[in-house]
């Protein structure tokens, strides 16, 4: 049994780890901890303070006691609002705390297209547009190329989790590129766990969605290497484990 840790802040799309343990069809157990969100608000003041250092120790203990192999902070904007190096940094005191390899849902975007081979993406971002370019200069940091940024403008990630299939759908047309080699769906109050294959079967090209990635980084900290085609073609890159 491999045991993944999350630290994931509020309450919007948290149904969808549950899902995707069901859909990875392994020995696998994830473990899920809710963080205190703070004030709800997609704004850099507010994203900073989510993800603070006390914030996250908070809920490190449970997950230890839990037994995880590893943890990563299920928050995108709560990482990428410190930019590259205050990310890194922010990792570096999760894994300290925790006492177990650590990384945040940031990070996983940029393993999770290296993994694909991909050099040019798109963003279809919930967030205000101001944020939505942090994240651009983010994965830029990396040397990814974004090809175009499309932004919601939602404040909350409670508006977030109310969105369904339809909202989903029209997120990704809306915000893809014909240069774009794989598209980017970077909210993880945004349900996306049962419609991967759909999306890129619409699209035609891989989608990265932030509960999928993240659970995929914890995946690869833990050095599981699972096949789940359900999970999108980020998950049929690696051979298949499954016991």
């Amino acid at each position: 049994m491999t045991a993944l840790g999350f630290l994931y802040p509020g309450h919007s799309a948290e149904d969808d780890y549950p899902r995707i343990e069901q859909l990875l069809g392994s020995d696998i157990r994830v473990d899920l901890v809710h963080t205190d969100i703070g004030e709800d608000a997609h704004r850099v003041d507010a994203l900073l303070e989510m993800g603070s250092a006390g914030r996250l120790a908070a809920g490190v203990q449970e997950l230890r006691h839990a037994g995880a192999e590893a943890v990563v902070w299920a928050c995108t904007s709560g990482s990428f609002v410190y930019g590259w190096e205050g990310a890194q940094e922010q990792v570096r005191a999760l894994a300290q705390t925790a006492g177990m390899p650590a990384s945040s849902t940031s990070f996983a975007f940029v393993h999770a297209v290296r993994e694909l081979g991909a050099r040019r993406v798109a963003i279809g971002a919930t967030y205000p547009d101001d944020v939505a370019r942090l994240f651009a200069e983010f994965l830029r940091s990396d040397g990814v190329e974004v090809v175009s940024v499309n932004s919601s403008g939602i404040i909350t990630a409670a508006e977030v989790g109310t969105w369904g299939e339809a909202e989903l759908l029209a997120l990704a047309q809306n915000s893809d590129h014909p240069d774009a080699e794989a598209l980017l769906l970077p909210d993880t109050a945004l349900h996306t766990a049962a419609h991967i294959p759909a999306l890129e079967k619409e699209l035609g090209k891989p989608i990265l969605t932030a509960n999928q990635v993240t659970v995929w980084e914890a995946l690869r900290l833990a050095d599981r290497r699972v096949n789940a085609p359900e999970l999108g073609a980020l998950f049929t890159r690696e051979p298949i484990v499954q016991v």
